[in-house]
């Protein structure tokens, strides 16, 4: 594990997460056996709204709280989170320059229902890396090792609430930039929307 950096795995993360990756060289594990922590990018993600940012928020079942293995937290569907999970990002970048490009294969994640949400979150960065064109095998942590000791140990390091921008990417044209300005660490989504296959160039 010295040779490899650790990251969580979280719900379409944000660019900086993949400018992390970039500078490992992609060499890197995936924490699995963490105790699910509130407040993270594991069940959330920012994109961009004509009125700025906007939160989108995967409900987990009750009981799924900080005691919780990751790949024990159970998806909660009380509400239809899918359906304006899809709305939103249809309203979104409808009108990006990519968004078509991408819908149909998007689409499935936002009808098929998962149990868990670590599969759910898997699946999606499997189906983001490829759209990178980065043919990565991801090898998941075997057991959980509070204090690794290392500097490209990544678990706590970017937070949702004051996410920071390790590494920080380049900026980008962004769908509503004439009215809210470029916004940094959007999801992955927003860059693969605006740039398309260009996108690898930016993390």
């Amino acid at each position: 594990m010295q040779s490899h950096a650790i990251f969580p795995l979280f719900y379409l993360p944000p660019v900086s997460y993949f400018s992390a990756l970039q500078a490992n060289n992609f060499e890197f594990i995936i924490e699995s056996k963490e105790h699910f922590p509130k407040q993270t990018f594991r069940n959330r993600a920012k994109i961009s709204s004509p009125n700025g940012s906007l939160d989108l928020y995967i409900p987990v079942v009750k009981g799924s709280k900080i005691h919780t293995v990751i790949k024990d937290v159970k998806i909660s569907y009380d509400f239809k989170w899918q359906r304006l999970h899809w709305l939103s990002l249809q309203n979104s970048y409808r009108n990006s320059a990519y968004f078509e490009y991408y819908e149909d294969e998007l689409a499935p994640f936002y009808h098929k229902k998962f149990e868990f949400l670590f599969d759910f979150n898997l699946e999606l960065f499997e189906w983001v890396l490829t759209k990178l064109k980065k043919n990565t095998e991801i090898e998941l942590t075997e057991e959980y090792i509070k204090e690794l000791g290392l500097q490209t140990d990544f678990r706590n390091r970017l937070n949702f609430k004051s996410p920071e921008l390790l590494f920080p990417p380049q900026p980008y044209f962004q769908v509503f930039e004439d009215r809210n300005g470029f916004i940094a660490n959007l999801s992955i989504v927003d860059l693969l929307f605006s740039q398309g296959p260009q996108a690898k160039f930016i993390i």
